[in-house]
């Protein structure tokens, strides 16, 4: 029995991954593969509670997968795994669905976001999305769970219900804390640099994908957003430049500091040339990868499928533990 500390996190397939993923998320996730027990997943589940295309779903899910491996997780060193192969998540939930209450869900932001901006498909999922996270978290006895902002509602969320649970049956989840990385990247939008950079942006300059070849990255940059002061410095008056200095920054572990007075007297032309050239460096080998992983779907499959039997183990550990104390008679098999 491992005595590392439990780490569980997710990512929905809906579509390619940004730079702002990988700063935000995944290049932290690969931090912590040697020291705690970590399971990520593709959460599938959660991705149609908006209407999918069934071949476009199984394409991004298996397009995530790879880029997970090709950003550097580990599967020998972490359980890497497609939410819906575990049925467990599904049926955690019911049961956690029974123990949270209407006004909680209700009170979500994300909920009251979306159903604003998509009536037309205000669906139970959307509702209900929070306690199948809660859920997906609470399965694997989960100590710790990288949240940021959008996301610590959710947690609490998950906290509550593994204390009411525990409190009305007896002690059988741990309750989860949240994982705030010293470092965390925050990437915005390249077109409008007070929003958080999104793979969702109607506007295809605004973000930089995982998967954008050289010159696609050099003339998103060239066209990302400044100002007309034409000085390079770290200011909240100059969100584009403060932007680009932070992406620059995080790459090329260089102080923000440092890169400011390298620009001293020089103009944004330069600054952004410089700044693609340290994006397309580091993401080259990640794209090389990713693209060698979907030439291999024969490899990918046997990723997911141990992934899928390691999860399935300690899934079925704690929901046979929940089915007993809540009173579910145990299946035999004949």
């Amino acid at each position: 029995m491992s005595d590392k500390k439990i780490i569980f996190s997710g990512a929905q397939p809906s579509g390619k991954m940004t730079l702002g993923n990988y700063l935000g998320a995944i290049k932290n996730w690969t931090k912590l593969q040697d020291e705690y027990d970590c399971y990520y997943s593709v959460v599938n589940l959660h991705a149609i509670t908006v209407p999918q295309e069934a071949k476009t779903l199984r394409a991004n899910t298996m397009e995530l997968l790879a880029q997970y491996l090709a950003c550097g997780l580990d599967p020998e060193k972490n359980t890497i795994f497609i939410q819906s192969h575990v049925s467990a998540h599904a049926e955690l939930m019911w049961i956690l669905n029974t123990m949270t209450y209407m006004g909680e869900l209700s009170r979500m932001t994300q909920f009251k976001d979306k159903s604003q901006k998509s009536e037309a498909n205000l669906n139970a999922g959307l509702f209900t999305y929070p306690v199948l996270m809660a859920a997906d978290i609470l399965l694997y006895q989960t100590d710790l769970v990288p949240v940021g902002e959008d996301q610590k509602q959710h947690l609490e969320l998950a906290r509550d219900l593994a204390s009411r649970f525990n409190n009305r049956y007896s002690p059988t989840f741990v309750v989860p804390e949240g994982y705030i990385p010293k470092e965390v990247g925050r990437v915005m939008s390249l077109q409008e640099p007070t929003k958080k950079m999104s793979k969702s942006d109607s506007n295809e300059n605004a973000f930089i994908l995982l998967a954008d070849d050289s010159d696609t990255i050099r003339r998103k940059v060239k066209r990302s957003v400044t100002d007309s002061l034409g000085i390079v410095r770290y200011s909240d008056e100059q969100p584009g430049i403060k932007n680009l200095l932070e992406i620059y920054s995080q790459l090329d572990n260089k102080t923000v500091e440092e890169i400011v007075s390298i620009y001293e007297g020089k103009g944004y032309g330069e600054f952004k040339e410089d700044v693609a050239e340290v994006i397309v460096e580091t993401l080259r080998p990640i794209r090389e990868k990713y693209i060698d992983l979907l030439n291999n779907k024969d490899y990918l499959e046997n990723v997911y499928a141990i992934g899928a039997d390691k999860a399935e183990k300690q899934a079925r550990k704690t929901l046979r533990k929940v089915y007993k104390k809540v009173g579910l008679i145990e299946r035999k098999f004949l």
